[in-house]
């Protein structure tokens, strides 16, 4: 089994929700100025992608250029990593399961029995080296979804353990992210949770290298020196995993504390980080000068996690306007069940962001949000179906066309006369919900002399889509008559991509995610101009 590559691997016990998906990507960060870095997410779900699942359930369904639906962990990789994923390196068991049922129905196990070991095991070896190959990575971070101790993880913690000791100590590596609580009732940090859980991962054969303590604060070198003695791992490889004000603090943290130096000694590599603009940036995340009031409104405001890209989107716009961004969370179902007014609910609020969504549920409350910011002047971004309520907003209470709505009204069972919104083609007859919208990287033409190509400075862009509906050609030009006006379009111009209005401070719609290809050191144009927007209106 010749590689090159060196392997990272990246476990998770105690507690769900620490952050190895941080710590995942932090490590990325941490190696990469020099190295080749490509991460791979294994999820134990059965789901093929987690494409159909509800946000509230899973959260955020991240979208790759390539149209791949993946974990939310995505999200960070390619925020810390710099890198754009791609869809093979989520593996859920879902994909696996399918791949080995496949093989098997084609006749590659002839004479065989198919079973979990070896060849579930072998199938998911196999990947990971395959990807290491043709990606030319130096470093493969494997992140293995759950806890140690979940049923649903065992075969890929059984493959990694098999790909360690084919590939030899010098060429893997184990860190093991558990939970170091600080009971208040004896005002000290506790080790057991920590020794435990490594206890149940040396009982699947894998033995960590470095273990990081998840914690309110630093972990006392007394913890650190006891965990290390009952984890078999040196004092020094017991790294503080303690609690920020951002996460983009993470990969400071873990450098201070000498994680970078233990990985380039354990696995004999050299990749310094490079922090400077990076920690300016950090800085002005801790520090800044002003600050704004920003309102999501939506429908899964239950869970922050379904709209994770979003919240990051406007950490960057954020730094990059030295201010800090208050989001507010207004549930739309509240306004469409006139417990509280639009104008009520966004007093105080700088602006508006209506993000994207399916089914019926709170549209009315979105359409009556959308109608308050282009009466009142407040800057609005409309992302994907926030843009087709605007546009139905827009063709009823401008263009007087007063059965507007969109087909999705229809498919849920209800009544649309005027379908301002339609299926794309091709999209109305789909009986498969799974990886059959309109997805990944698309070209975006944009109106040479509008906003939005001023604030592009370029005509032509790409972004992330993951849309069934569409602006309704046959009343474009009624709308523009009005004067909405639609600045980005496909190339051949048949789908309308962005919206905006002329005699408004920021009022723009995209039928695209900006916040998919939002970084810290670059912002998403539109997310940077709405809070530079909302700012100039808070002032």
């Amino acid at each position: 089994m010749p590689t090159k590559t060196k392997f990272i691997v990246v476990t998770g016990g105690v507690l769900s929700g620490l952050g190895k998906g941080i710590t995942t990507a932090s490590i990325g960060h941490l190696l990469g100025s020099k190295l080749r870095i490509v991460p791979i997410k294994c999820d134990g779900y059965l789901n093929t992608d987690p494409g159909t699942m509800n946000p509230i359930e899973h959260g955020e369904v991240f979208v790759l250029d390539d149209g791949g639906e993946v974990d939310m962990d995505f999200g960070h990789y390619e925020r810390f990593i710099g890198v754009n994923c791609k869809f093979e390196w989520n593996l859920t068991m879902g994909k696996v399961y399918q791949a080995i049922l496949d093989r098997e129905r084609r006749g590659d196990f002839l004479g065989k029995t198919v079973q979990l070991i070896p060849h579930v095991t072998d199938e998911i070896k196999s990947r990971f080296l395959h990807i290491a190959e043709i990606e030319r990575a130096d470093i493969c971070l494997v992140e293995i979804g759950g806890t140690v101790g979940d049923m649903e993880n065992e075969l890929y913690l059984e493959a990694v353990r098999q790909l360690a000791h084919e590939l030899g100590k010098q060429n893997t590596l184990f860190v093991h992210v558990t939970y170091v609580p600080f009971p208040q009732n004896v005002r000290e940090q506790k080790s057991k949770p920590t020794q435990q859980s490594v206890k149940l991962l040396n009982e699947r054969g894998i033995f960590p290298d470095v273990i990081i303590g998840r914690s309110e604060s630093p972990l006392d070198p007394s913890i650190k020196a006891k965990i290390a003695g009952f984890c078999n791992v040196p004092a020094e490889a017991v790294i503080s995993g303690v609690d920020v004000d951002t996460v983009y603090e993470v990969p400071l943290i873990y450098d201070e504390d000498g994680l970078t130096e233990i990985l380039h000694k354990n696995l004999g590599i050299y990749s310094p980080p490079k922090f400077t603009v990076w920690r300016k940036l950090v800085d002005k995340i801790k520090h800044p000068s002003r600050e704004v009031n920003i309102a999501i409104c939506g429908k899964y405001t239950q869970l922050r996690d379904s709209y994770a890209s979003i919240i990051e989107a406007l950490i960057h716009a954020g730094a990059e306007n030295d201010a800090r961004v208050n989001i507010s969370w207004i549930e739309t179902t509240a306004i469409e069940d006139r417990k509280i007014t639009a104008e009520k609910a966004l007093e105080g609020i700088h602006g508006v962001i209506v993000p994207g969504g399916f089914g019926t549920r709170g549209i009315e409350g979105k359409i009556e949000v959308i109608r308050h910011c282009r009466e009142n002047a407040v800057p609005l971004l409309g992302i994907c179906y926030g843009m087709q309520l605007a546009v139905v907003e827009f063709a009823r209470n401008v263009c007087k066309i007063e059965s507007a709505g969109t087909a999705e009204v229809v498919e849920d069972g209800g009544e649309c006369e005027a379908q301002v919104v339609c299926y794309l083609p091709g999209q109305g007859n789909i009986d498969r919900k799974g990886g059959t919208m309109r997805l990944g990287g698309q070209d975006v033409l944009l109106k040479a002399g509008s906003r939005a190509e001023k604030l592009y400075g370029t005509t032509k862009i790409r972004e992330r889509f993951r849309h069934r509906y569409e602006v309704n050609p046959d009343f474009v030009e009624q709308l523009e008559a009005e004067g909405l006006i639609f600045s980005g379009t496909t190339p051949d111009g048949s789908i309308m991509q962005v919206l905006e209005l002329a005699e408004h401070p920021f009022f723009f719609g995209t039928q695209y995610h900006p916040e998919l290809v939002s970084r810290l050191e670059r912002p998403a144009p539109l997310f940077r101009e709405l809070v530079r927007k909302a700012l100039e209106g808070a002032e």
